[in-house]
């Protein structure tokens, strides 16, 4: 379990120099900024990896016995983490993550923005989170719970980065369209679903039908409880 929590740790501590601006800043003034964001993408990458190897190395420790209902809590969760992955990647979004240009947004018709800001963040947070449940052993806890911290943490961070970007006045002006927590915006009544394009949610459930396809076969147990 050492190298688990040593990469664990290392984990931790590369997230944290973005959060630290005088840090950043520094290494941006010194570095230049592209050759920062190379380096510090290649050193997250590798952490992320080492991270992976080091869990399937870390030997069985049980924290609680596992149950087969469990598995509904992972197939049920699941399906919306896939729908907010794909389609934040692929909706124009000023205030977070995303793969479309930020300036193609349109506030009147935020789409999946108005579900949440943050919808990559909080993909990442609900697949930790239903990987917790089924998986009881030390190795399992440890990096779910990291992930899912993660992602319950992203959005604070992500919102301070971005307000430091677009400047206060202009991300106030596009953060009250929209929330952190996802739906919350929707039921106050400050945002609405228009302009949300449907194929990145057939892509999403395109995305939950693949893993559940091949997930005995990559990960050898099946995704459905045992019936009998």
């Amino acid at each position: 379990m050492i190298e688990l929590f040593s990469a664990i740790t290392a984990f931790i501590l590369s997230h944290a120099i973005p959060a630290v601006k005088p840090l950043r800043t520094y290494l941006i003034r010194a570095l230049g900024f592209k050759m920062y964001v190379a380096m510090y993408s290649a050193m997250s990458v590798g952490v992320l990896v080492w991270l992976g190897f080091a869990f399937s190395r870390a030997p069985f420790v049980e924290i609680w016995e596992f149950r087969e209902w469990t598995r509904w809590v992972t197939v049920i969760l699941m399906l919306p983490s896939c729908l907010l992955l794909v389609g934040g990647l692929f909706a124009a979004n000023p205030l977070s993550l995303s793969l479309v240009a930020s300036d193609s947004f349109d506030p009147s018709r935020p789409g999946i923005v108005g579900v949440t800001r943050h919808p990559v963040i909080w993909a990442i947070g609900l697949w930790a989170l239903a990987h917790i449940a089924p998986n009881g052993d030390l190795a399992s806890l440890s990096m779910f719970s990291l992930l899912l911290l993660a992602g319950l943490s992203g959005p604070k961070s992500l919102d301070g980065k971005h307000r430091e970007k677009l400047g206060d006045e202009k991300w106030s002006a596009l953060a009250v369209l929209t929330s952190s927590l996802p739906l919350l915006a929707l039921l106050q009544g400050r945002t609405s679903l228009k302009g949300l394009r449907v194929w990145p949610l057939l892509a999403g459930v395109a995305v939950y039908a693949g893993l559940f396809v091949i997930h005995e076969w990559i990960i050898g147990i099946p995704p459905l409880p045992l019936i009998g």
